[in-house]
C-alpha cells in the first residue's frame, strides 16, 4: 500500500472573524477569557484541551495534549505525574509552550511561559475532587514508563476497585500534582480570507503588556 499522500490542493478559506488591536482587550488574560467563553458555547469536545510543549535535555521538543483545569492569579494550571516525560522535562527546563487550537472559530492562542510545580497540599485539594476511577488510575499508572502490556495496568486498576468502595479515600501519589504556567507572552491568531491572517502578540514589558501585530 502506498504511503505517500499529497495534500497540497486542500483549501479552507477562513472567514469567521477578525482581530483588530484597536478594539481588543488590552490585557491578554481578559481577551483569553472572552475567546474561551465564546468557544465553550460551540459543540467542541474538551474545550479546555491544550497542547503542552517541553524540551528535553538533548534539546528535543516534545508535545502532548492535556486538559487545562484552572486559571488563577495569572497562572494556567494543569495536573500530571511529575515523573512523566513532561514532568521530567520541566524539572530540568521550566520553559514551556501552550497552544490552544479552536478550529470551530478559526482561532489559536500560543503562550510562552515558565512552569513551576504546585506543592503537595495544594495539589491534593484537586486530587480529592477527581472521580474515584480517575484517582485510582493516577495511583496505578507509572506515566510515560514502559509497561509489559495493558493487562498489567488493568490488573492493578481493578484490584484496587475490588478492594475499595466507591468514593473511598485514595492516597495521592507523591509524584503527582499540579503545574502552574506563568505566561510571559501571548499570541492570538484569527484565520482570515486568502491566508492574510490576523496575529496579535502580547509581550510583558516592565509590568505591563505591549501589543504588536505580526505578519501572517
Amino acid at each position: 500500500m502506498a504511503t505517500d499522500k499529497d495534500f497540497r490542493d486542500l483549501r479552507t478559506d477562513y472567514s469567521w472573524g477578525a482581530l483588530d488591536e484597536a478594539n481588543v482587550r488590552q490585557n491578554p488574560f481578559e481577551l483569553f477569557g472572552d475567546w474561551y467563553e465564546a468557544y465553550s458555547k460551540t459543540d467542541a469536545i474538551d474545550s479546555t484541551a491544550v497542547t503542552v510543549s517541553t524540551v528535553d535535555e538533548d534539546g528535543q521538543p516534545d508535545s502532548r495534549i492535556v486538559l487545562l483545569k484552572e486559571i488563577r492569579k495569572e497562572n494556567f494550571i494543569f495536573y500530571t505525574n511529575h515523573n512523566s516525560k513532561k514532568g521530567r522535562d520541566l524539572a530540568k527546563n521550566p520553559k514551556v509552550h501552550l497552544l490552544f487550537f479552536w478550529p470551530e472559530m478559526e482561532r489559536q492562542i500560543r503562550i510562552k511561559g515558565v512552569a513551576t510545580f504546585m506543592d503537595e497540599n495544594e495539589s491534593r485539594i484537586y486530587f480529592d475532587k477527581r472521580p474515584f476511577e480517575s484517582r485510582v488510575a493516577a495511583a496505578v499508572s507509572p506515566q510515560s514508563s514502559v509497561v509489559p502490556n495493558r493487562d498489567y495496568l488493568e490488573e492493578k486498576f481493578f484490584s484496587i476497585l475490588k478492594t475499595k468502595e466507591e468514593n473511598a479515600a485514595i492516597e495521592m501519589p507523591k509524584n503527582w500534582g499540579g503545574v502552574k504556567v506563568q505566561p510571559l507572552e501571548f499570541e492570538f491568531w484569527q484565520g482570515r480570507i486568502s491566508r492574510l491572517h490576523d496575529r496579535l502578540r502580547f509581550k510583558r514589558e516592565n509590568g505591563s503588556w505591549k501589543i504588536e501585530r505580526l505578519a501572517p
